[in-house]
């Protein structure tokens, strides 16, 4: 069992989605939270919702794939409260939306940057303090797509499934050094943030004008497959750290596709496929 009350807690991206939500309910359950984020003003609003609740939380702005200012945020936290217990790797950007052929570099470099080396840079810098807290924690949120690959994801895809095997990976170290920390990977499936259209303002931001078919891809997530309030996934990924879970799947979808690509390792991808052309066909 890894419980929270008490516990010094870092959670990155938690400046909205997940994140902030994290950040809400440990408080609640009595962590005392440290949270970060690039978004300055949504990590204010996640510190006054904080201080509503009577939390003891810092704050501090931050990019993940800085690898050097991560590091001096984990020495910055170990200051201010003087432990660390667990650390949420939290933060993450969409990225895709284009082919392999079709997408540029700067696409691939931001999107595992944040996603993969924002969770490498997080775990190492964090890791010795953990281990010096006698009671430690990683959780690093992969997601549905850290089981299964979609078509114009291929960034975003192979970043989380890399998150899935350094994860896993920290598992057995963990294990192997007796160390006194436990190792959590988590798949979210359709979870109602704004990561979908964040996307899309990222890609307008650099001149990249969306196609139609893109258009509707960032519709179809928002109407039909961003379901589950951020809320809720927020307590299963906690209640399945506090059991001690080695591995968390929010959502039935996320259930689901586990299920699919165990069973059918090879016809899952022709299935997806038909799934997509389906969908778009009606929008």
């Amino acid at each position: 069992m890894s419980g929270v009350r008490g516990k010094v807690a870092v959670v990155t991206g938690a400046g909205s989605g997940i994140g902030r939500q994290l950040a809400l309910e440990l408080a609640r359950r009595g962590a005392r939270p440290a949270v970060s984020d690039v978004d300055e003003a949504g990590l204010a609003e996640t510190v006054v919702q904080l201080k509503a609740l009577g939390a003891d939380a810092r704050s501090a702005v931050l990019d993940v794939s800085d690898r050097p200012a991560v590091e001096a945020y984990a020495a910055e936290v170990v200051e201010q409260f003087g432990v660390v217990h667990q650390i949420y790797n939290n933060a993450g950007v969409a990225g895709g939306g284009q082919t392999i052929l079709e997408a540029d570099w700067e696409s691939y470099n931001r999107t595992l940057g944040v996603n993969l080396f924002g969770v490498i840079n997080g775990t190492k810098a964090f890791l010795p303090h953990l281990i010096d807290s006698g009671d430690g924690h990683v959780v690093n949120i992969s997601s549905l797509n850290g089981i299964m690959a979609q078509p114009t994801l291929s960034a975003y895809c192979a970043g989380k499934f890399a998150v899935r095997g350094f994860t896993e990976t920290l598992r057995t170290e963990m294990i192997l050094g007796k160390h006194p920390v436990g190792v959590t990977v988590v798949h979210p499936g359709g979870v109602k943030t704004g990561i979908a259209s964040s996307s899309l303002r990222e890609a307008q931001a650099r001149g990249i004008e969306p196609t139609a078919e893109q258009l509707a891809r960032v519709r179809l997530y928002n109407e039909k497959l961003l379901k589950m309030p951020a809320d809720r996934a927020a307590r299963i990924i906690l209640d399945g750290v506090e059991a001690g879970k080695p591995r968390v799947l929010v959502g039935n979808d996320a259930k689901m596709v586990d299920r699919l690509v165990r069973l059918l390792p090879r016809l899952y991808p022709k299935l997806i496929v038909d799934f997509e052309r389906k969908r778009f066909a009606r929008l």
